[in-house]
């Protein structure tokens, strides 16, 4: 799985080939700085060992390994593998702890959102500024401004009104927008909208991410439970009711598929946590078992095949998914959230517990920074611990790092492992530092 790897924390193994007559293979890592005498060696039977009888020892940084096919003689018959990567740093702490109390930083992240010129706008109007041109994404960004004014009119009374006409308002976009009853896409609400960002793009002109409508149906639920209003909770009912239909016979559900007859672009197949978590809302808050069967179906697929072939591939609107290879596009955007699903579940088997630490550790592994390998004038290029997004998006991301937090202390609940209480902390307590003091803004 880690043929697209940059960096590793936990000793890795790679698939090189093994040499006819070769008896065995010595490995060696050495510093990429050029003129650095500094190497670590070892011999193993097998091109595809680990590096751990040398890990600990390698200075972190970034390194090359050589893998050279050896004889009898223990002469080098010939390289069989290089590899160009980062020794990353291990969590070691201690982490500046948070600058302010966490409800507090959360109250003043919404206000802020709830505040910027184009999310005041719905206080009148039932379309998009595009000013904020991420409105471009209706059902990530668009569902998003609903469920932050529903915390709004929660956590700021005097602004409750106010923010409820701007939540109602946004879902009657959301409403107009979405697909009508009977086709194969019924209510679901676009990924894309006009051409700003990447809906201008030519493979996303049409389409749509086959699981973004959850994020969709989750705002018409908060909004519902305020509420009230039936209308709201028809819709996310609706929704699920078309993702009963679309349903593959192996649980499966493709990545992303054509807005209007549902037919898939490519054989990429999603993952499936935002709709496991979502049928798990339905059951748990609403009684509602008519789509259990979809869980139960989804995880099969999902323990089979995503998480047995450690394929956790990302499922990002503005990163196209043609010619995608197995493995390019890693991220802890899927394999964090089915952690913590995994792990949420009423009774979590010691199966699921082992891949939800897999998952946790895989995440860890190659998006979270304990510290920054890279510096200019000696100074780090970014604030550390951070957690990148994905393997073509390699920037510290605030939602990365609550993923992977949430999953921790998801792993803390479950075993009491306060390792990783502490990991999780430390990623929390540096977006509390990193959140403006005077506008409450979270940087992304």
């Amino acid at each position: 799985w880690n043929k697209f790897a940059k960096k590793f924390i936990y000793a890795p193994a790679f698939d090189f080939p093994e040499v006819e007559g070769a008896v065995a293979y010595k490995f060696t890592v050495k510093p990429a700085a050029e003129g650095a005498a500094q190497e670590w060696t070892f011999t193993a039977e097998c091109p595809k060992a680990p590096l751990s009888p040398i890990w600990n020892e390698i200075t972190p940084g970034n390194v090359i390994l050589t893998v050279e096919a050896l004889d009898a003689d223990g002469k080098i018959m010939a390289q069989v593998g290089e590899r160009k990567f980062l020794r990353d740093f291990p969590f070691t702490g201690p982490y500046p702890d948070a600058v302010r109390d966490y409800k507090e930083a959360a109250r003043m992240a919404i206000y802020y959102i709830h505040r910027m010129p184009a999310i005041q706008s719905w206080k009148t109007q039932t379309v998009p500024d595009m000013g904020y041109d991420h409105n471009t994404y209706p059902c990530k960004i668009i569902g998003a401004t609903i469920r932050n004014e529903v915390l709004v009119a929660k956590e700021f009374p005097l602004l409750a009104e106010e923010a409820i006409t701007m939540a109602k308002n946004a879902a009657t976009f959301l409403i107009d927008m979405s697909r009508p009853e009977g086709d194969p896409l019924a209510f679901f609400p676009p990924t894309y909208y006009l051409d700003y960002v990447s809906s201008k793009r030519d493979w996303n002109q049409g389409k749509t991410m086959t699981l973004e409508a959850c994020a969709a149906g989750h705002a018409f639920l908060d909004l519902y439970d305020y509420t009230g209003d039936q209308l709201y909770y028809d819709r996310a009912i609706g929704i699920a009711d078309t993702y009963l239909k679309l349903q593959r016979e192996d649980g499966s559900y493709p990545i992303k598929v054509d807005f209007v007859t549902g037919e898939p672009v490519n054989e990429v197949r999603a993952m499936l946590h935002p709709l496991l978590n979502y049928v798990l809302r339905l059951h748990n808050q609403y009684g509602l078992t008519k789509y259990d069967s979809i869980a139960e179906k989804g995880e099969k697929w999902m323990n089979e095949v995503a998480v047995e072939a450690f394929n956790m591939t990302g499922q990002f609107e503005d990163v196209s998914v043609l010619g995608l290879e197995p493995y390019e596009n890693l991220t802890n955007c899927t394999a964090a959230p089915y952690a913590t699903f995994l792990l949420g579940k009423s009774q979590t088997t010691e199966e699921e517990l082992a891949d939800a630490k897999d998952l946790i550790n895989f995440c860890e592994d190659q998006f979270v920074y304990w510290a920054s390998p890279e510096k200019k004038y000696g100074v780090q290029l970014h604030h550390t611990p951070h957690v990148v997004e994905q393997y073509r998006y390699r920037m510290p991301i605030d939602h990365s790092a609550c993923n992977v937090a949430n999953a921790w202390l998801s792993l803390y609940e479950e075993t009491g492992d306060e390792i990783a209480f502490m990991k999780a902390k430390a990623l929390i307590d540096n977006i509390t530092i990193m959140q403006d003091i005077n506008t409450g803004v979270i940087p992304t």
